[in-house]
């Protein structure tokens, strides 16, 4: 579940790449959580009895995370490649496994992975951009709470219903983000293509996330999430002509390794969900 994710988010932004002199990177990030809070509250209709004050204010902080993910990370789609973007947000979920994972070892991997970025933004070079580097970072932090958020929403809501509402709430921010000038740049072509981008992503990643998050601790899960950058360069190198330098491929790699190392293990004991009716 946690691999089909990956390659759905990768898809969905190297695609969404395409949108971003239409409407702008914060109206592509708004485009795909708007339609994606409809595709969901059609599907699951929550209902108030489902949730309790505490879920419901978890399912909130996660919407405003989402947001934030969403949005920061297309701001640095717009200034850097795909492949660099996605493994400097790769960051946040490492930070997780670090943190949550065991033995001494893996302090190691947050060095690792220092070089590895070092070699994919080359702050040395000319064209190191950093607002986009920036951006990319900001959205690792909003990852890493994400997956902390993900993992307790799962664990107090049954089915789909935490997304329900984080997902409206995290299209609410992001259209208070994006302002009223991007409705009028909207066409019928581009709401069209907002439906297949907000099934790529966040719907289908999201959903395969949370019930992913339902059997794996946060360390495992991060773990996973490190073949992510790879992913990222594979679809920019397809879908976006954005061929990786050397120099590049050997930061992808030290990022892609400290992740693995992070955390080797951490299965976890599935927890059910309150069963509401």
């Amino acid at each position: 579940m946690a691999v089909a994710a990956m390659c759905s988010v990768q898809m969905g932004a190297a695609i969404a790449v395409g949108l971003i002199d239409d409407i702008g990177a914060v109206g592509v990030a708004w485009l795909r959580l708007f339609w994606a809070a409809v595709l969901l509250l059609l599907i699951v209709r929550p209902r108030r009895s489902s949730f309790t004050r505490s879920a419901f204010g978890a399912a909130v902080l996660l919407g405003i995370v989402t947001a934030g993910i969403t949005v920061l990370f297309m701001m640095a789609l717009e200034r850097i490649p795909l492949g660099t973007a996605s493994a400097l947000e790769f960051l946040g979920p490492l930070g997780v496994a670090v943190l949550h994972g065991t033995g001494r070892h893996r302090f190691i991997w947050p060095g690792l992975a220092a070089i590895g970025v070092l070699l994919l933004t080359e702050p040395w070079a000319g064209s190191f951009d950093p607002i986009g580097v920036g951006c990319a970072l900001a959205a690792g932090f909003c990852w890493g709470a994400y997956i902390l958020l993900t993992q307790r929403v799962g664990e107090q809501l049954s089915g789909l219903n935490g997304l329900a509402v984080s997902m409206p709430v995290a299209a609410l921010v992001a259209s208070v983000v994006a302002g009223p000038s991007v409705f009028d740049r909207m066409t019928p072509q581009l709401w069209l293509v907002g439906v297949g981008l907000a099934v790529l992503l966040p719907v289908v990643p999201f959903v395969l996330e949370l019930l992913a998050l339902r059997r794996l601790t946060a360390a495992a899960f991060g773990t996973l999430m490190s073949l992510e950058p790879g992913f990222a360069m594979l679809m920019g190198w397809l879908i976006l002509q954005q061929v990786p330098a050397l120099i590049g491929l050997a930061g992808l790699f030290f990022v892609v390794a400290a992740g693995i190392g992070a955390a080797r293990h951490g299965a976890r004991e599935p927890v059910n969900a309150p069963v509401t009716t």
